[in-house]
């Protein structure tokens, strides 16, 4: 497998400064594990996994959910006092959600230094970001021509599509929220009426956004509104699957933390310090992820002329007011 070729070079790269016998390595070994939520596919995340075990002899283990679930989950457990997780690597708004609860520890990795310092976590919890989930319209290559597909926000609302068009619940799903939240800075003074028009084309309604290319590829509908990585993700094993080059393509930012309680505290750093590093962010860039390194594009078509505007983050008061707001129009079909 090519991501295999890559975790062969990322093995020899990572933590080059760290000797077998550094007490880091020792600690880490001595705690047998490290515990990672997050919302990277399983796939991807396995690169990752492969290195670290490889490099340090410690075991990984990984929990991967929606972001709504993810969030649940830690601040269930963060707040009984049985957190089992070390590390969560997952979208702004779920970082800053359970930063604000107090989940996560201060931790100044090395690795962060290559990183600019605007945009930095001030208070030291959160990592730089150090990929892009990118939101798009996907669609069946076999089933709808080049040519019908549509070319901007505004082909979207097209009659042909009523009816046609999958997204992940807004009123359930953080993610899609933004998403729509973040269109106002595109779409200025007529975002409201787009967003009540595409609620009108919405034929499915998803609680996650991961079941969404299964069923665009299985031809359920025509468009599904989903991440731009899994065009890579299902175009490798051969799925028939394109996707609409918006302008802008609006992104999620994403960010690494150690747990406050994590049962297994060095482990995690050093879990943290693989994934910042630049030969992981290669590896995951071959496998389909948009990383934050100048000049380096996962091997999408056209990933290199994408205009890219990063969502901003809202508080848990926008979401819900939204949500409520947008209750009648999402209804579930």
């Amino acid at each position: 497998m090519r991501w295999m070729a890559w975790a062969i070079l990322l093995l020899l790269a990572v933590g080059a400064g760290l000797a077998q016998d550094d007490p880091r390595v020792l600690a880490a070994r001595r705690e047998g594990r490290v515990v990672v939520y997050g919302t990277m596919p399983a796939d991807n995340f396995e690169v990752l996994a492969k290195i670290y075990e490889g490099r340090f002899g410690v075991p990984v283990e990984y929990w991967r959910a929606p972001p709504d679930r993810l969030v649940d989950r830690a601040l269930a457990e963060f707040r009984t006092g049985r957190a089992l997780f070390d590390v969560v690597i997952a979208p702004s708004p779920v970082m800053r959600i359970l930063k604000q609860q107090g989940a996560f520890a201060s931790y100044a990795s090395a690795a962060y230094e290559p990183f600019p310092a605007t945009g930095r976590d001030r208070d030291g919890v959160l990592s730089p970001p150090y990929r892009l989930n990118l939101y798009t319209a996907l669609f069946n290559s076999r089933l709808v021509r080049p040519a019908d597909a549509p070319r901007s926000y505004a082909d979207l609302l097209d009659p042909r599509w009523r009816g046609r068009l999958v997204l992940a619940d807004p009123t359930l799903n953080l993610g899609s929220a933004q998403w729509l939240l973040n269109l106002r800075r595109v779409l200025g003074g007529g975002w409201r009426g787009f967003v009540e028009r595409l609620a009108a084309q919405v034929g499915g309604l998803e609680e996650s956004i991961l079941t969404i290319p299964s069923k665009v590829v299985a031809g359920e509908y025509g468009l599904g509104i989903a991440l731009l990585s899994y065009v890579h993700l299902f175009g490798r094993q051969g799925a028939p699957i394109d996707y609409v080059r918006l302008d802008p393509m609006l992104a999620e930012a994403h960010h690494a933390a150690v747990a406050s309680r994590a049962p297994h505290p060095q482990a995690a750093r050093l879990f943290v310090d693989t994934l910042m590093s630049r030969a992981a962010l290669l590896a995951l860039a071959q496998a389909g992820e948009f990383v934050l390194l100048p000049g380096i594009y996962p091997p999408i078509r056209d990933a290199e002329r994408l205009r890219v505007m990063v969502m901003e983050d809202y508080d848990e008061d926008t979401y819900r007011r939204a949500r409520e707001e947008w209750a009648p129009l999402f209804r579930r079909r």
